[in-house]
């Protein structure tokens, strides 16, 4: 099967040639057939006079059901809150998410794409109308030589001045005309564009949601684990000394001592790790917000208090895997790549057909610049023309099926996508429910493993046990209640997880600006008043709001350029701030 037969399969179409409808369009048809025929008249017209293939969204496999639905934790109904990160119930969590969407720089590049698709998207409308409409003017002094023309031996022309002047002053303009449909589908080509800007948009939103969640979660994982090997190292401590005391006493041996000051300095190791593993975990959070790496403790700390590892109710709501298409961004990123390639398809065929143009220009021309704006100074051209590369020897018809194959490595990235947006929501949803149960079993066992720890210590301080037993007990209860935290903070990682993998958080971006973390004074991390003022963040100049061309109906379609009833609208995108005044687009279902 060759790639266009493929590529109008994937796309729903049939778009083999019928010399029927071919012989139906009389000097259309034979126009069409001379041109090599890849969209028959009658595709023609119910494409709203354009070539090339229309659009339907492609097919794409998924799931029918989760593989762990039957988990009463797995709930299959559609989500209500798209604000997942609140099922935490931390404020501080709210307020460095709300904080990140508005001062994210990586953010801020996706906006700014989308303003250069939007202007791109006007752009292509704009070649609607004459491509070319250019005024000149000039001015030149002129001599004749006296050989040659008018003045010449040759004859005539004895009153022609060997001296003068000529000024001009005119307009011309190209217009080719839209007979095939070119400049339609580089509009479709360009909206498609935009949308995919858009949710690209979108994508790096939910992306970054995600990202401050993980590393607020390993933040307040990092604490615990630091709180429990402080305890342990005080604890433990309190073992040393009491060994200590009974070697003093002559009670025990230095063995005792030995395997004490091994059981402290094993834990009190861990310490500096942990701290340093938190530090660049919160220097992660700050390049998040957009701020400088600093001291966020504070910030971190809220009103003051032991702030726990963020948990979450152990049900889970999920949708069915079909939500997917319709939920995740990327997904439907790279679905609208799909439509941009197909319109593709359509402005390379165009050019098989002969290209239609009205030219024309007007000025008015003299040798005195008083008499420039005479009535009789005035002259001019207009009038219609053809281009035709007939002669291409097939090389128009290979930048066709190259554009036809590329369609097809579209839909087959599409298809990609959803498979792995179904993969990546599976690996979270077995990872937060087995997390669980992890967490579960790790808790009995550091409760025993505490426990075990002071009956031990009391057989010890009592002289019924050697001092082995709380070696082993004092070690295991360390190994244990690190587990433990590392468990804890996987469940709320893979809740999490689920919750990028399904596409939430990025609705986000319809509320309005809400108070942020104020950011530290420029000129303390970069010198300079230049570089100050660039990194302050300089209003960027407003985009003037495209209207609907003329021609245009109030919504801003273009005559003859019917929507596909199949194409789900993008939803619209409110960007922070210094991205106002941009082109609407519909609003979100």
């Amino acid at each position: 099967m060759d790639a266009r037969r493929a590529s109008a399969l994937v796309a729903g179409l049939d778009r083999r040639p019928s010399w029927r409808r071919l012989a139906a369009g009389s000097g259309l048809s034979l126009l069409m057939l001379a041109a090599g025929c890849m969209t028959s008249p009658k595709e023609y017209i119910q494409n709203g006079l354009k070539v090339g293939p229309n659009y339907r969204k492609p097919a794409a496999p998924i799931a029918e059901h989760w593989i762990d639905y039957a988990d009463a934790r797995v709930i299959s109904q559609p989500q209500n809150n798209w604000a997942w990160w609140q099922t935490f119930n931390d404020p501080i969590l709210s307020e460095l998410i709300q904080t990140a969407s508005q001062q994210n720089l990586t953010l801020r590049q996706a906006g700014f794409r989308v303003m250069e698709a939007r202007a791109l998207d006007a752009y292509a409308r704009g070649n609607l109308f004459p491509q070319s409409q250019t005024g000149f003017g000039g001015y030149s002094r002129n001599l004749l030589s006296e050989q040659v023309g008018f003045v010449g031996g040759g004859g005539g022309g004895a009153g022609v001045p060997r001296e003068f002047s000529v000024w001009t002053l005119g307009t011309q303009f190209q217009w080719e005309l839209d007979f095939w449909g070119r400049f339609r589908r580089s509009i479709e080509a360009a909206d498609a564009q935009l949308d995919a800007t858009i949710e690209d948009y979108d994508d790096v939103l939910v992306i970054l949601i995600a990202d401050v969640a993980s590393a607020y979660v390993d933040v307040r994982t990092l604490e615990q684990r630091l709180r429990y090997a402080r305890q342990n190292v005080q604890n433990q401590s309190g073992s040393l000394r009491l060994a200590e005391d009974k070697k003093e006493a002559g009670v025990s041996s230095q063995l005792d001592v030995a395997q004490a000051v091994t059981n402290v300095a094993q834990t009190e190791s861990t310490i500096p790790q942990f701290e340093a593993d938190l530090r660049v975990a919160e220097n992660r959070l700050c390049t998040l917000m957009g701020m400088p790496p600093q001291d966020i403790r504070a910030l971190l700390a809220g009103n003051g208090g032991i702030r726990p590892i963020p948990t979450a109710a152990p049900e889970v709501v999920l949708g069915i895997p079909a939500d997917l298409i319709r939920r995740r961004p990327d997904v439907r990123r790279q679905e609208r790549l799909v439509a941009q390639q197909s319109a593709l398809i359509g402005v390379a065929e165009s050019d098989l057909y002969p290209a239609f143009s009205i030219t024309g220009q007007i000025f008015v021309r003299a040798s005195q610049f008083d008499n420039l704006f005479l009535s009789n100074a005035t002259g001019g051209n207009v009038g219609p023309s053809f281009q035709w590369n007939i002669f291409n020897y097939g090389r128009i018809r290979n930048l066709v099926a190259a554009e036809e194959a590329r369609f097809m490595q579209q839909v087959s990235l599409y298809q990609q996508t959803v498979l792995d947006a179904n993969r990546e929501a599976e690996d979270a949803i077995i990872r937060f429910l087995q997390s669980q149960e992890q967490v579960r079993i790790l808790e009995t066992g550091a409760a025993a493993a505490a426990e075990s720890r002071d009956l031990v210590n009391e057989l010890y301080q009592g002289g019924q046990a050697d001092f082995g037993r709380v070696f082993v007990a004092e070690l295991f209860l360390v190994q244990q209640q690190d587990a433990l935290a590392v468990a804890q903070g996987t469940v709320a990682r893979s809740l999490v997880e689920i919750n990028r993998a399904l596409g939430g958080g990025w609705q986000i971006r319809l509320q309005g600006p809400a108070t942020l973390v104020e950011l530290p004074p420029v000129e303390e991390v970069q010198a300079g008043p230049e570089v100050a003022e660039e990194a302050a963040g300089p209003e960027a100049p407003e985009a003037a709001e495209t209207a609907p061309a003329e021609g245009d109906d109030e919504e801003g379609n273009i005559p003859g350029l019917a929507p596909d009833p199949a194409f789900e609208p993008t939803p619209e995108i409110t960007l922070p701030e210094e991205f106002d005044g941009q082109k609407d687009l519909p609003e979100v279902k």
